[in-house]
């Protein structure tokens, strides 16, 4: 009896690490912990190969991000440079000019990578001319996939950051 314990035991710990292992991989998430600093986007948990003395962990200076969308691309360099701004101030944390830089994005038109709800915050591209917000938008995702619409969520593309 001891043994099949042992062995049902063995068994269920072997189906929990693959649950675990397919739901790191489909939700993109990482099996290291990471922590969330106010302003500063997440940090590696310490300890890890992130958190390494000499490896940057600035939102400034990470690496780019891949392109988890089948969007079209553009690079950072070629945005308008009220939007290359909005990308500074994220890199920084703030502060921002507007009460909704930073809220939810519910990606409700559906055309970014589908995603939990609370995934993705906007950013606020001001608009020379106009007298409110405009419709120019930085979305910005978990995952530091950063996307540019110039009308409003009618359309996206994926910013590259560091061209």
């Amino acid at each position: 009896m001891n043994r099949n314990r042992n062995k049902l035991v063995a068994f269920a710990g072997l189906v929990i690490a693959v649950v675990v292992l397919v739901v790191a991989m489909v939700g993109g998430g990482s099996l290291t912990a990471q922590t969330t600093t106010p302003g500063q986007g997440t940090t590696p948990a310490p300890g890890s190969a992130a958190a390494s003395p000499g490896v940057a962990s600035s939102p400034a200076t990470n690496p780019a991000v891949a392109n988890p969308s089948t969007l079209p691309t553009i690079n950072a360099s070629q945005l308008p440079k009220e939007a290359r701004q909005t990308l500074t101030l994220i890199a920084k944390g703030g502060p921002y000019p507007y009460d909704r830089d930073g809220v939810n994005f519910g990606n409700f038109e559906g055309l970014l990578p589908k995603k939990s709800g609370g995934f993705y915050k906007e950013y606020t591209v001001p608009t020379p001319g106009e007298s409110d917000r405009g419709a120019r938008r930085i979305i910005v995702g978990k995952d530091s996939a950063k996307y540019y619409t110039p009308d409003h969520y009618e359309s996206f593309t994926f910013i590259i950051e560091g061209k």
